[in-house]
């Protein structure tokens, strides 16, 4: 981990289609490992309630989102629905690092793409996969947080977004919740102790 003295930070990105339960998985591994630090988001969508700004996400109007994005803020950014932004802050891997902890990305499909391309060396990519569209659907119904065009949109986007699983390190099929917990422990285990 330490190289002259100096923390080499890695980076852990989790990846998948809404409702696939990566923030489920995230979470545990945060709470299990006091080495992984959380990179919050930047968002200028509404808050969703129980949702805390800087620490769910940063809530940013749509104006400073675009000037952040102007002053080259962040180290990747995409318009995930219509006039709706997500992107991850450069000073975010900064502040996790310099708490000595490594990076952990819960984060959609091509702004993980994006940041594996930009640490290719000390990243690992973990796509988390639903049993199937049909539990996807369940999931993402049962969270009663999705209008019927809002829940439309987002299993459209997820049958995109599953045909690029090929593209990360590793997949997780969380379709037993245990079994995907203990199947991401050892990725971090392997990954950031061994």
């Amino acid at each position: 981990m330490k190289k002259n003295n100096e923390f080499e930070g890695k980076i852990i990105i989790f990846t998948a289609p809404s409702g696939s339960g990566k923030t489920t998985i995230v979470r545990h591994l945060l709470k299990k490992y006091d080495f992984l630090g959380f990179s919050v988001s930047a968002t200028n969508r509404k808050k969703r309630t129980k949702e805390i700004d800087g620490k769910d996400y940063y809530f940013l109007t749509s104006e400073k989102f675009q000037k952040k994005i102007e002053e080259g803020a962040f180290v990747e950014w995409e318009e995930v629905y219509k006039n709706q932004y997500y992107g991850t802050l450069k000073s975010e891997i900064e502040r996790v690092w310099s708490k000595g902890r490594h990076v952990v990305f819960d984060i959609e499909v091509n702004g993980a793409s994006n940041i594996k391309k930009i640490y290719p060396d000390n990243s690992v990519a973990v796509f988390v996969r639903p049993p199937s569209i049909a539990e996807l659907q369940r999931r993402l119904t049962k969270r009663k947080t999705e209008s019927e065009s809002s829940l439309k949109k987002r299993l459209d986007r997820a049958k995109v977004e599953l045909t690029f699983e090929d593209n990360f390190d590793t997949v997780i099929i969380n379709d037993l919740l245990e079994v995907a917990l203990e199947e991401a422990e050892q990725i971090i285990e392997t990954f950031c102790i061994t």
